[in-house]
């Protein structure tokens, strides 16, 4: 089966509608359509063709969306990099995809070292040729190419198909609903599994998307009130954030503000009742980049009676517990459905992505009498900070490298702000000042995955057969 190019058919059967606004400008899907062919038409220039893998790293605004779309109409796959890595983190996601363009923001073109960038401005400045449309798209085609860490500490570029994508947007439609007037607040970052869901359903649905180029309290407030958006995608700590901002000004949330999808991690209970005093109801999520978004939403129906669950499995979609007996029972989360990931690319191409027909998160949850999930942990080791994963062995892994240090080991601490933020400990070879340290991480490490604190100490906690047990260091904080 194929689908028909979604840009193309959204412009055909919606060609007036709202698609796009940022700021003070808007795009209909016709225009939107247009200024794509326009853009493949210059990436054609450069030799972008069918089948070419192209990197992208950008800040979230028009221009990036319009050339995603110019790729979709080319054909292309697209390597979504994170704008908040480290040359060091982007240069093994290029070396590894083997990407044969990398589209650069001029903003950020001193991050990349590659002989194959091409600027924005450069693309922008390309004198259009002619360059054979994609009229549609095979289920399997991928899409969209993200890096999401893994146990070993080694980011893994997930795959995400034609079919992933589209399964994702139709099972969240069955689950909220849609209507032609529907535009969704997007302040989650486009590389980012969040940020390109909106966009897809966007096409899927025909739904307007208000972009901002980052989040902002004060404005994502302003945008509530005012009754222009029905949607949003939130982590605890934007939900928080807007709600502090409601408080201060005691403000009133428009009636046109359906639904919060929140995900990133567990939302306290005291934020989604917090929410509900201002009419907006925050439907719990849970899912991952190697399912393309959602597998579990709360439905509205059962969002007060089952606050603190991330729903039930979307249409699709199936959910089960490992080794459970009985509701309850917690176990790892295994998923089955058309938007699980078909595979890995590069060094990690021939892991195993499901067994046995599912695919083992790694997660921690279970299911109550009715069939509802609550996610118990994001994996044992992980750290979910602002709604960002972050993986010890890749810290540890950093510290590692730096010839004064002997062993290290991260775990997560509580953090008001974020949730939690990395801490380290380290066994030293010879004395060194833990600021040098802190600067050595600096220069490989996105911001976020910086560890908030390092502490010298004896020893590390570990196993009989030498594992090191993070479980036992989150006593130590």
């Amino acid at each position: 089966m194929n689908y028909p190019n979604w840009l193309l058919q959204r412009a055909h059967l919606s060609s007036s509608r709202m698609a796009l606004s940022y700021e003070e400008q808007e795009w209909s899907f016709s225009e939107m359509n247009s200024t794509a062919q326009k853009y493949a038409g210059k990436l054609a220039a450069f030799g972008v063709e069918r089948d070419s893998r192209v990197a992208i790293l950008s800040k979230s605004h028009p221009e990036f969306i319009f050339i995603m779309y110019a790729c979709l109409h080319i054909g292309c796959e697209m390597v979504m990099l994170n704008e908040r890595l480290s040359k060091v983190e982007l240069a093994y996601q290029l070396e590894d995809s083997k990407s044969r363009f990398v589209l650069v923001d001029d903003k950020l073109v001193e991050k990349i070292e590659s002989p194959h960038v091409i600027t924005f401005t450069s693309i922008r400045s390309a004198k259009p040729v002619e360059f054979e449309i994609q009229e549609e798209w095979e289920q399997g085609r991928t899409i969209s190419i993200m890096y999401t860490s893994g146990t070993t500490g080694n980011p893994k570029g997930v795959r995400q198909t034609a079919e992933n994508h589209f399964s994702s947007s139709i099972s969240s439609a069955l689950n909220i609903g849609i209507s032609a007037e529907d535009v969704w607040l997007c302040v989650m970052p486009l590389f980012h599994i969040s940020g390109f869901s909106i966009l897809m359903r966007s096409l899927v649905y025909g739904m307007g998307v208000r972009l901002h180029d980052k989040f902002d309290a004060q404005q994502c407030a302003k945008e509530l009130q005012k009754g222009t958006v029905t949607h949003m995608s939130v982590v605890g700590v934007t939900l928080e954030r807007i709600l502090n901002v409601l408080d201060e000004h005691k403000a009133s949330v428009s009636p046109n503000f359906k639904t919060m999808l929140a995900g990133g991690g567990p939302i306290p209970v005291a934020y989604i009742q917090r929410a509900e005093t201002y009419g907006i109801s925050v439907l719990q999520t849970y899912g991952m980049t190697e399912t393309s978004s959602q597998t579990t939403t709360l439905q509205p129906a059962d969002a007060a009676r089952k606050i603190g669950s991330s729903g039930k499995p979307l249409f699709l979609y199936q959910v089960k517990i490992e080794g459970a007996q009985k509701p309850g029972e917690a176990g790892e989360i295994h998923i089955r459905g058309p938007q699980v990931t078909p595979g890995y690319i590069g060094r990690h191409s021939g892991l195993l992505v499901q067994e046995d027909g599912w695919l083992h998160t790694g997660d921690i949850g279970y299911l109550d009498d009715e069939g509802f999930l609550f996610v118990v942990d994001r994996r044992s080791d992980l750290i979910v900070s602002g709604g960002e994963n972050i993986y010890p062995a890749e810290i540890e892994k950093v510290l590692l490298n730096h010839p004064a240090v002997r062993e290290a080991g991260v775990c997560g601490k509580p953090s008001e702000q974020w949730g939690e933020v990395p801490a380290a400990y380290v066994v030293l070879n010879e004395e060194i000042e833990l600021d040098v340290l802190l600067a050595f991480c600096r220069e490989q490490l996105a911001s976020y995955k910086l560890p908030k604190s390092i502490k010298t100490v004896e020893s590390l906690p570990r196993n009989a057969s030498n594992k090191l047990l993070r479980r036992e260091l989150k006593a130590w904080n």
